[in-house]
C-alpha cells in the first residue's frame, strides 16, 4: 500500500464523519445540489476523500450522485420512512426476544437502563437532542444484546435514516414520555425473560414511533422536499 493511499484512509473518514453531521443537522439541507469540488472546499481537503464519502452516503441513501451534475442531498421521504421502519421493527423486537430468551444479568443490562435513566434526566430538563441521543443508544444497544451481527449491521444502517427523520421532526411531535415508558416496560420484559412481552412491546413502540413521524413528514412534506 502507497503512502499516498494510507495517508486518504483517515481523510476519507473524516470527510464521512463530517459529511454525515452536516446533512443530519441541516448545514446541508434536503434537496441541495453541491459540486464535490465544493464539498472538498468546505471541509478543506482534496476531492478524492471526499468522493469516497459520498459513494459510502449514496450506498446509505443519504445522497445522490449524478454524472456531470454533483451531489444532490436526498429528501425525508414519509414512503422511506414507512418501509424503513417496518423493516427496523422486525429487527429490533427480534433483538428485544433474543435478549429476554438469553436471561441476562442486570449488569448485563446496564446499558439499557442507563440509556433509559439520561431519558428520563433530558426529558426533566426539556432537552430533547440530549433525549434523543439516549434514545439512539438504547435501541444501538438492544440491537447489540439481541447477538445477531447481521441484524446489527443492517439496523445501522436503516437507523441512520430514521436519526435524520426523527432530528427533522424532533421539535414538532409531542414530548416523548411515552417512549420513555415504552423502554422500561421492555426492559422489565427482558430482564424477567418474558420473550413473547419483550417482542410485543417494542414491537409496538415501533409502530407508534412510526406513525407519528409518517404523519409530521406529510403534514409537512413540502418543507422537506
Amino acid at each position: 500500500m502507497n503512502a499516498e493511499l494510507v495517508k486518504s484512509v483517515p481523510n476519507s473518514q473524516r470527510a464521512l464523519k463530517e459529511l454525515r453531521e452536516r446533512i443530519f443537522n441541516g448545514d446541508l439541507p434536503a434537496g441541495s445540489d453541491h459540486l464535490e469540488s465544493e464539498l472538498a472546499d468546505l471541509l478543506n481537503m482534496s476531492r478524492t476523500p471526499v468522493r469516497e464519502a459520498v459513494l459510502m452516503l449514496e450506498s446509505q441513501g443519504l445522497l445522490e450522485l449524478r454524472p456531470r451534475k454533483g451531489v444532490r442531498i436526498l429528501p425525508v421521504s414519509p414512503e422511506d420512512m414507512s418501509e424503513i421502519y417496518d423493516v427496523l421493527t422486525e429487527l429490533e423486537s427480534h433483538a428485544a426476544e433474543r435478549a429476554a430468551q438469553a436471561r441476562y444479568t442486570s449488569d448485563d443490562l446496564s446499558g439499557l437502563a442507563g440509556a433509559i435513566h439520561d431519558m428520563d434526566v433530558a426529558l426533566e430538563n426539556s432537552d430533547l437532542e440530549a433525549w434523543a441521543a439516549a434514545d439512539d443508544q438504547f435501541h444501538s444497544e438492544l440491537v447489540r444484546i439481541g447477538g445477531n451481527s447481521r441484524i446489527m449491521a443492517i439496523a445501522s444502517m436503516m437507523t441512520d435514516q430514521v436519526r435524520r427523520a426523527r432530528n427533522t421532526t424532533l421539535y414538532m411531535r409531542p414530548v416523548p414520555t411515552k417512549s420513555n415508558d415504552d423502554h422500561r416496560n421492555v426492559l422489565a420484559a427482558i430482564t424477567k425473560g418474558d420473550a413473547e412481552t419483550a417482542r410485543r412491546i417494542h414491537r409496538l413502540h415501533r409502530e407508534h414511533a412510526k406513525q407519528i413521524i409518517i404523519d409530521l413528514l406529510e403534514k409537512h412534506r413540502l418543507r422537506f422536499l
